[in-house]
């Protein structure tokens, strides 16, 4: 990655529920990004782990910017003290906004709309549309089963061996600057073996 303040998208959920080591693990995310100069892009919520890791950030005092569709306004989940909230018309619109304001994405634990983001993102990569680094964060090793069956894939040649390059997985949000800096290049050339 390179340029300054960069942005990275994070995915995250909005669970009050789960167990408190994943709103820790998404507070340290956000101060640790922060202080290393990042910009977060993420949904806007004050929820869960998406509220905890803006917290993060803002201790730090970083920049964060929150993307959510209008439709949750009447919810009243967004957070209130972002340094950016922009108010967009669907959950398509959103996504597409978070992925073209950053330069990275990261995927913190969550439930179905995390995974259909992350799984979004990989997609794109394998086609070489986003060629930016994507990073799981393992709290709990809760990536393991979603590797698990992308390794599967390779195996059964849905996949290339060459798509397990398109993802880093660290087990600690402290990890993850450093594996942004480490992810191997990726570009448009992919869409050469997208096809196995």
């Amino acid at each position: 990655m390179s340029g300054l303040e960069p942005s990275v998208c994070v995915y995250c959920a909005s669970s009050a529920s789960c167990d408190p080591a994943y709103h820790d693990a998404a507070f340290r995310l956000g101060a640790v990004l922060a202080a290393h100069g990042f910009t977060v892009v993420y949904g806007g919520s004050n929820l869960g782990s998406m509220g905890a890791l803006a917290e993060g950030v803002l201790a730090r005092g970083g920049r964060i910017v929150g993307v959510m569709p209008r439709f949750m306004a009447e919810l009243e989940w967004s957070h209130a003290r972002l340094s950016e909230l922009h108010w967009v018309d669907d959950m398509h619109t959103r996504k597409h906004e978070m992925l073209t304001r950053s330069q990275a994405v990261v995927a913190l634990p969550g439930g179905s709309g995390t995974l259909e983001e992350l799984l979004e993102a990989i997609s794109l990569k394998r086609l070489g549309i986003y060629v930016h680094p994507i990073v799981l964060v393992n709290t709990r090793r809760f990536f393991d089963p979603l590797l698990a069956l992308l390794a599967r894939a390779v195996e059964e040649r849905f996949m290339d061996r060459r798509h397990l390059e398109m993802w880093q997985v660290v087990p600690e949000p402290e990890e993850v600057p450093g594996a942004l800096a480490r992810a191997p290049a990726w570009g448009p050339e992919a869409r050469k073996f997208a096809a196995t």
